[in-house]
């Protein structure tokens, strides 16, 4: 008996030892499968750590920085262990529940969408896509369907104040103009349409009808989606068939982010374009890493920020892409 009180005492006093660690992963909204792999990504993690949990939460149907905040603070009173988040507005984050992450040594690392440079203080690092980068890879993509001078973009994004979709959205004007924080007005070649950027807040229905708006004008611009929302509606195909001679004859270019299973058979169906995709389950794992060495083993990431690659899908090699996604899917069940 008094061995194995010892034993308990040692154990107890040893710096950041604790029989569970729980780490929340959080992402802009709730029902988007692209934060649900980076909750797969974190369970992969716990296989090999069986001290390891990983919960899951968000705001339940779109981008609101207020749910967001509300939905962190619960979980920290629930008494987490370790944050993973995808930003959606750096000031309100911090201010409403990051701060209060600190105050409780409370460990945050951001994935997909990291928090603006005043503000990356209130995290260990982040993990995810160099967004400026995808940026500039969507817009590099739109040139090779260029059909007029100058030629008329669309750009439709989230949230105005989303960090990672503001990044996305100058690495386009910087690919089509050489600069990143001006529209675009034509002087390059390329001019944005006048009801472009458009802003979706998360919100799949209104993505949807925003592209179909766009998309039947007589001259349609080419449409690049910074993020994937339209395609996630479960209209989509429904919608977009009418324009698939179109998109066939490229007289409508759909450029969009991401490549989930959904938006794999889109492109298949000839209802996209482009779509070029991200690491969202890498993100998920490694982020789950970095913050289980820094609590339990007292290691700091040794970069502040960890970039994954991204990869480009086309109606060429969609076959392989689909291959691709379904063995990660596969790997999600193990």
């Amino acid at each position: 008996m008094r061995l194995t009180l010892l034993v308990a005492l040692l154990i107890a006093s040893l710096p950041f030892y604790s029989l569970s660690f729980t780490i929340a992963v959080v992402g802009k909204t709730k029902n988007d499968s692209f934060y649900q792999q980076s909750f797969q990504g974190c369970l992969e993690f716990a296989k090999s750590h069986t001290e390891v949990k990983c919960i899951y939460d968000g705001s339940n149907d779109y981008q609101d920085v207020r749910t967001q905040v509300l939905v962190v603070k619960e979980l920290l009173q629930k008494n987490i262990d370790a944050l993973l988040v995808s930003t959606t507005d750096s000031n309100f984050l911090v201010e409403g529940a990051l701060k209060l992450a600190r105050a409780r040594d409370i460990p945050v690392v951001t994935f997909d969408s990291d928090l603006l440079s005043p503000y990356e203080a209130y995290r260990l690092a982040y993990v995810g896509t160099n967004n400026f980068d995808f940026g500039v890879a969507l817009g590099n993509a739109a040139k090779l369907y260029r059909t007029q001078t100058p030629q008329p973009v669309c750009i439709q994004t989230g949230h105005a104040t989303t960090p990672n979709l503001n990044e996305r959205i100058e690495g386009v004007r910087f690919a089509l103009s050489g600069q990143s924080k001006n529209r675009l007005d034509g002087s390059s070649g390329w001019i944005e349409h006048a009801r472009c950027p458009l802003f979706t807040i998360g919100k799949r229905d209104v993505a949807l009808k925003q592209l179909v708006t766009i998309i039947s004008e007589p001259i349609p611009p080419i449409f690049i989606a910074v993020a994937g929302f339209a395609q996630f509606n479960s209209e989509y195909s429904k919608k977009i068939s009418p324009h698939k001679a179109k998109i066939a004859g490229q007289s409508i270019t759909i450029i969009s982010a991401d490549t989930e299973l959904g938006q794999l058979d889109i492109l298949k169906q000839g209802l996209s374009t482009v779509n070029i995709g991200q690491n969202p389950f890498d993100m998920g794992r490694k982020g789950a890493e970095l913050l289980y060495q820094w609590r339990i083993n007292g290691i700091k990431p040794k970069q502040d920020k960890y970039f994954l690659q991204f990869h480009y899908c086309t109606q060429d090699n969609v076959e392989q892409c689909l291959v691709t996604a379904t063995n990660d899917k596969s790997r999600d069940n193990d």
